[in-house]
């Protein structure tokens, strides 16, 4: 006996998309890959064979597009590529398979484990009904068990990762793993935790703000956030100790986060860490430095007096075969200013004695 259905035509068709799709793909789809994607649901239920050209018309994608699309499908399982093409995942089965995890025994660790998992199961059910309206999708469960025991969060904190999150626009899993990776980072367990922790973002915002404005900049770069950040975090500088650093860079032209951070880095290393501390610093080189200027003067002075020209007014005693009387009368002349004549090249000879220089 033979079972068959009325052909339906176009008109009142339909293609079916499950619920799993909207609860776990969608969000982190990109919007050329959801077209792509919905297209394949539709042509494969009438078991059609198209190419990526074609599709590129149809769709109104360019080609890059739809090969990007079709690349993304196969990565996250939502196409099984073929020798001849592609069928398209059965997203029920695979969600099931991911989830199905068979009991066989039930150690009392275990035992311990589900007590404590009904307080949890109150906290998934409140994020389920305040952030996803009831319909979160399977795989979520996991995740939020995974961040439970990878992070040791408390419930509150738990809740409070999913509305910082939610109050963003951005409630898909990449997000709030990198969320929940920098609160663990950050040893954020408790409520208290969370809240010093907050307290401190509040505290490292402003300080950035009031940096930019000291400096002339609307906006930082990512690398001045990592600098001041530093500053604060690494080093427990608050914004005056920063502020000496800013102050000295007024007579600079252009001064670069570079400069300051070799500054405020230098005084870290020297183990100062109060304001008057880095004041004392700071008056005690400038001292040092006057002192060494006055020095190099002192110095330089005592080197010029040092080789100061000799005069000599009587210079008789450098001549060979110099009788006294003949010293005597250089002597006298001297003293009177007398001016000697002058001898001629050619009676050089007729000159007695030898002559020595």
């Amino acid at each position: 006996m033979k079972l068959e259905q009325p052909e339906l035509p176009l008109l009142f068709s339909e293609t079916v998309v499950p619920d799993i799709f909207f609860a776990e793909y969608l969000s982190q789809m990109p919007a050329a890959c959801v077209k792509v994607y919905l297209y394949i649901v539709f042509l494969s239920k009438y078991n059609k064979d198209i190419k990526l050209n074609d599709l590129s018309k149809k769709l109104a994608l360019p080609l890059k597009d739809i090969n990007e699309s079709i690349s993304y499908l196969d990565t996250n399982g939502l196409i099984i590529k073929k020798e001849a093409g592609y069928i398209v995942a059965n997203l029920q089965e695979i969600t099931l398979h991911k989830l199905y995890k068979p009991n066989l025994t039930v150690s009392p660790e275990k035992v311990a484990e589900i007590a404590k998992n009904k307080s949890r199961a109150k906290v998934i059910d409140h994020i389920n009904n305040s952030y996803f309206q009831g319909i979160m999708g399977p795989s979520w469960y996991n995740d939020i068990d995974l961040w439970f025991s990878k992070y040791n969060f408390d419930d509150e904190v738990m809740i409070a990762l999913f509305n910082y999150c939610y109050t963003r626009s951005a409630l898909h899993k990449k997000y709030i793993q990198t969320v929940a990776e920098a609160w663990g980072n950050n040893n954020i367990k408790t409520w208290n935790d969370l809240e010093l922790y907050d307290q401190k973002q509040e505290k490292l915002i402003k300080i950035k703000k009031t940096i930019a404005k000291k400096l002339g900049k609307q906006t930082l770069t990512q690398y001045e956030e990592a600098y001041i950040e530093k500053w604060i975090i690494d080093y427990e500088y608050d914004l005056d100790i920063i502020e000496i650093a800013l102050k000295r860079t007024t007579f600079k032209t252009n001064p670069t986060f570079e400069y300051i951070n070799n500054i405020i880095t230098d005084w870290h290393d020297r183990n100062l860490k109060t304001t008057n501390e880095v004041l004392a610093f700071i008056e005690q080189r400038t001292k040092l430095k006057k002192d060494a200027k006055k020095l190099e003067k002192q110095v330089s002075k005592a080197s010029k007096t040092s080789f100061e020209q000799r005069q000599y007014d009587n210079l008789a005693f450098l001549y060979a075969n110099t009788d006294a009387s003949s010293m005597q009368n250089a002597n006298v002349l001297n003293n009177q200013n007398v001016t000697m004549p002058n001898v001629a090249a050619s009676n050089v000879n007729n000159i007695k004695g030898d002559f020595n220089v």
